[in-house]
């Protein structure tokens, strides 16, 4: 067992379910100490609960909140310092499903909506828990996008806008830090199996693509961040998805992308008469 993570800080975003939850029951087992996040508190107890009975040494710190507001993310970065120490990875993580419809009948509340929690989500716990890892020069950051932040996927404009820009962010956040000690990871899931689907229009979607363990991805992620990978890429789909986007012309890849998701989405009309008089619905 590494004891790389040992008796330093892991910070984990959406741990009440999935992906987030796995994370938090691996990080225990190594050692870390948890400062945990969620919105919902009933999942949030059931991970730590879960993490008590596995490793019930484990210190823990946990806060129920809204990840696109700013100000209860950094009072939770400093009561997670005060409570733990210093930061050690940061695992920005939190995360919402699209509402799977075409643009033209996009509610532009769904784009507001993913965007404060799946892009501001992710700023906003880099900016607050940052600082303590420069003022050690080292650490981790965790950034997770999606394979829909590789490649534009059909009634997915939401999510993949968001998802997309996770991914600048980390980019750009990865030159900046290029000399300094601290790491940034960017996280590509393809499909895991998780809570995340809620809606009905999204269930054709889960059930057909969402396959790899969280507990699968969470060995991946901890083997890449040790080795220091950028950007990590690992669940169903996403190497062929990965490998498209580098290799193959745009135009042919959308022509793949309808025919492989064309069964799994609710193929909606545009009525041009109301595009052209700008009425969205």
């Amino acid at each position: 067992m590494t004891q790389y993570f040992s008796n330093q800080v892991t910070i984990i975003t959406g741990a009440g379910s999935g992906m987030g939850r796995a994370y938090a029951l691996a990080f225990a087992r190594l050692g870390a100490k948890l400062g945990l996040n969620d919105f919902n508190q009933t999942g949030l107890d059931e991970t730590i609960e879960l993490i008590k009975k596995q490793t019930p040494n484990c210190t823990i710190v946990s806060e129920v909140f809204d990840v696109s507001d700013q100000n209860k993310m950094l009072s939770f970065a400093d009561l997670c310092q005060k409570k733990l120490g210093n930061a050690f990875v940061i695992i920005n993580n939190a995360g919402i499903e699209g509402a799977y419809t075409p643009a033209w009948l996009m509610d532009l509340s769904s784009y507001e909506r993913a965007m404060k929690i799946n892009f501001f989500g992710v700023v906003y716990g880099t900016r607050a828990f940052l600082p303590q890892l420069l003022s050690k020069n080292k650490g981790h950051i965790v950034n997770v996008s999606s394979i829909f932040g590789l490649v534009g996927t059909p009634n997915h404009s939401d999510y993949c806008a968001s998802k997309f820009a996770v991914r600048g962010f980390s980019e750009a956040l990865m030159c900046e830090l290029q000399n300094s000690g601290v790491q940034v990871h960017l996280l590509h899931p393809g499909g895991i199996d998780t809570n995340i689907v809620q809606s009905t229009n999204g269930q054709a979607f889960s059930k057909n693509y969402l396959k790899t363990s969280p507990e699968q991805i969470t060995a991946h992620l901890i083997k890449h961040i040790e080795k220091g990978t950028t950007r990590i890429v690992y669940g169903n789909d996403s190497l062929k998805i990965w490998l498209g986007s580098k290799l193959v012309p745009l135009k042919i890849l959308n022509k793949f992308i309808w025919s492989d998701m064309k069964k799994v989405i609710d193929q909606k009309p545009y009525n041009l008469i109301k595009l052209k008089k700008g009425l969205f619905k």
